[in-house]
């Protein structure tokens, strides 16, 4: 305090002079909490781009008309991957048809149904555990289910297998979509006379549509890549077949063969289907980011 300076003008100082401390105190901390997250963001985006690096230096050397042609080759022999590519669209296309309806029914009653029951708390509960369960207890599950009681690796079960990590994805995002649709929506259709079941389907689904279809297309996604399932369920297949009650070759279990075998051949494929996984990924997350983008 200065010689006859009233005392508020140095109160007045001195809270100013501690908030301008506290300042560069948060100014500080700022600083440093985005270098931390800028250096943690850089340590992920680096990684990723060597994956996606190495993926395509590798992956693409190996395509070629043949490797989209040809069934899987015996050790240092031509040959492509045609039979585990249509194996893995098979059980992929077939457990999607099987996860999604279910999701999707049990969303919407979760939703528009029982939000707060003993039903549907439970039924969250358990979905939140298969969410976050690993894919190999799902495949030992149907291993010990169906696998052992028909005594034969089937694509069936793999479909099974592929199946139950599908529902729970579209059960969570259906449930999602159908909370962001306004009261308004659906109080105005009661207003009219429309019976529940006809605003579920044609007001409350219609307007969550695109969300919902977003997380059917997440839920191939994830399900496109997955070995562990399969290897305890469809194992594979080195021929053409179309049976879902004998071994189906896939891309996921062949790039596990292929790429621990000492042959040079089958690592080129391996690093093959990698590329053509990770390109189906890609594909269907950008698909999936733009029907969000036009819907909204």
């Amino acid at each position: 305090m200065k010689r006859g300076e009233p005392k508020f003008l140095a109160a007045s100082r001195d809270i100013q002079a501690a908030r301008a401390q506290r300042f560069a105190a948060r100014q500080r901390v700022n600083r440093i909490a985005l270098t931390l997250s800028l250096l943690a963001m850089a340590f992920g985006v680096f990684w990723l781009i060597w994956i996606l690096w190495e993926t395509l230096r590798l992956g693409f050397g190996g395509l070629s008309w043949a490797t989209l042609t040809q069934m899987t080759p015996p050790p240092n022999d031509a040959g492509g991957l045609a039979n585990a590519i249509f194996g893995s669209l098979v059980m992929v296309v077939l457990a999607t048809f099987v996860g999604a309806p279910i999701g999707v029914m049990a969303g919407v009653y979760l939703a528009e149904y029982d939000r707060k029951g003993w039903l549907a708390s439970t039924t969250r509960f358990v979905n939140d555990i298969l969410l976050s369960a690993p894919s190999i207890v799902i495949g030992l599950f149907i291993y010990a289910l169906v696998v052992k009681t028909s005594e034969t690796f089937s694509a069936i079960s793999g479909v099974l297998a592929l199946a139950l990590m599908v529902i729970p994805i579209v059960i969570r995002t259906t449930e999602d979509m159908l909370h962001l649709v306004p009261s308004g929506q659906r109080e105005a259709a009661y207003a009219l006379g429309a019976p529940k079941w006809k605003v579920i389907t044609s007001i409350t689904l219609r307007a969550a549509r695109a969300g919902v279809i977003t997380g059917v297309l997440l839920a191939v996604a994830r399900i496109a890549g997955e070995t562990a399932p399969l290897l305890f369920t469809a194992l594979n297949n080195q021929f053409w077949s179309t049976n879902l009650g004998a071994p189906m070759a896939n891309l996921p279990a062949t790039i596990f063969k292929f790429a621990m075998s000492p042959y040079e051949n089958w690592q080129k494929l391996a690093w093959a289907g990698v590329f053509l996984i990770t390109l189906a990924v890609l594909l269907l997350n950008i698909v999936a980011r733009w029907i969000v983008r036009e819907k909204r």
